[in-house]
């Protein structure tokens, strides 16, 4: 196992995001249990530092990913900070990283989820963006946007049909139905699903079997089997367009503020197809 002696990573958030050198291995951990590790600026920025220094340290070889406390991995975006438009600020470093500094940043070291609680809409985007993914039995995914009349905006519409089946992935968009732990393992979302108490114990030695590679070598393998260049996926730059096209598009329909209006007032939407 990695040196179990944390050092604590200069220059990350203590607040809202945690990161941890354990050996050759980065822990960051998303740090607000109180909002269910919900995405803000802060957050965003917190991961997305966190990844640039693991990309440019060389003693650190793999990375992993998890939530605070034991409910959930991540609850998607703070629907605060949205309403405040902290999540589409002019900061270069938000439009290349992507959502919560993650979901487009595409580091050469390969990336673990230890999945501590629910991981719906954006939580399963951050899932979909990781190279390798371990889960609590307790862990719920899903991509339940539609229920709302938004999309699944962080890279979930396109990356799901590309890593399970595309049946089950459509149905999993199409209703926002919810999938077990057990069901994400069985459909290859995940590798592992374990004990709560044994998540991060089994993420850790998931990462030392990829330590015992050579790491320029691993470094090199991820990034022809992902087509990355200079932290970039240029295969993917059609689908980000398109959802930001798609996204904006819906996000001035009836139907998308009905469904934001329902969910503040817990009540069932009432579509209109406009």
């Amino acid at each position: 196992m990695p040196d179990t002696k944390a050092k604590t990573v200069d220059g990350v958030s203590k607040g809202t995001v945690r990161a941890e050198q354990r050996g050759h291995v980065l822990i960051v951990t998303l740090n607000r249990p109180e909002a269910r590790n919900a995405v803000n600026l802060d957050l965003t920025m917190g991961v997305g530092v966190a990844l640039d220094l693991a990309e440019t340290d060389a003693d650190t070889w793999v990375v992993i990913i998890t939530g605070a406390g034991d409910r959930a991995f991540c609850a998607g975006a703070d629907l605060k900070a949205v309403a405040a438009g902290e999540l589409t600020g002019l900061d270069e470093r938000l439009k290349r990283w992507g959502f919560a500094g993650f979901v487009s940043h595409a580091i050469s070291k390969p990336t673990i989820a230890a999945v501590n609680g629910f991981a719906l809409g954006g939580g399963t985007e951050l899932v979909l963006a990781s190279d390798l993914a371990v889960a609590a039995e307790s862990a719920t995914f899903g991509l339940p946007e539609v229920k709302r009349g938004l999309i699944a905006g962080a890279g979930g519409s396109f990356r799901l049909p590309r890593q399970i089946m595309p049946k089950v992935a459509m149905e999993a968009i199409l209703t926002g139905a919810p999938l077990s732990a057990q069901r994400a393992l069985e459909l290859g979302l995940i590798n592992r699903v374990v004990p709560a108490d044994q998540l991060l114990e089994t993420a850790l030695a998931l990462a030392e079997v990829i330590c015992q590679n050579a790491p320029l070598a691993v470094q090199a393998s991820k990034r022809i089997a992902l087509g990355i260049t200079d932290q970039h996926i240029s295969a993917e730059d059609g689908d980000w367009e398109r959802t930001t096209i798609e996204g904006s598009a819906l996000m001035k329909s009836d139907d998308s503020r009905e469904g934001m209006r329902a969910f503040a007032e817990k009540r069932e939407p009432k579509w209109q197809g406009k």
